[in-house]
């Protein structure tokens, strides 16, 4: 299933502090933490991004501390996935563990389309961006990982199952 949504590239090393700077910790809500994610890296990114935005990285992506906060503010902002060479092993876990898409590349990016437009393919493990007729083929996320994402995140999934369970048992 593709999803459109404009490209965001960011590089290499972007880390949860420039993610998600410190002083918004406090914020509750992944919609408040996504007014100003990515912001440590460009102030005004968080209001020029649409809904079904993909944001696109080199590797490392998610690299620095294991806060919760980084994924939590892309997800509020309503992505349609991240993008990227490689993810920091805690903020990939953070991220489907929220219910935020993610998809590795096997191969590097280097801006291939800043400003453009992208078609995304999580389950497929594929990116394009020229509506599907050449792609960039990732890694396809285990079905593990795929049912929890398709469930909004761990503790929906986990929950959806308990029902499962308690059903049975009745």
């Amino acid at each position: 299933m593709w999803q459109q949504g404009r490209t965001w590239f960011f590089g290499d090393d972007v880390d949860t502090d420039q993610i998600m700077p410190t002083r918004y910790l406090a914020l509750r809500t992944a919609e408040e933490l996504g007014q100003h994610a990515l912001s440590g890296v460009d102030p005004s990114w968080p209001q020029r991004i649409a809904r079904g935005s993909i944001v696109m990285g080199g590797r490392n992506f998610g690299c620095g501390s294991s806060r919760e906060h980084a994924p939590l503010g892309l997800k509020g902002l309503g992505l349609a996935c991240v993008v990227a060479k490689s993810f920091s092993r805690i903020f990939y876990r953070n991220a489907v563990n929220i219910g935020l898409p993610l998809l590795v590349l096997k191969a590097d990016i280097e801006d291939p389309a800043q400003g453009g437009d992208g078609w995304i393919d999580v389950k497929a493990g594929r990116l394009s961006f020229d509506q599907g007729k050449t792609y960039l083929q990732g890694i396809v996320p285990a079905p593990i990982v795929l049912s929890i994402l398709g469930h909004g995140g761990l503790m929906n999934y986990v929950a959806a199952r308990s029902t499962v369970t308690e059903a049975a048992l009745e």
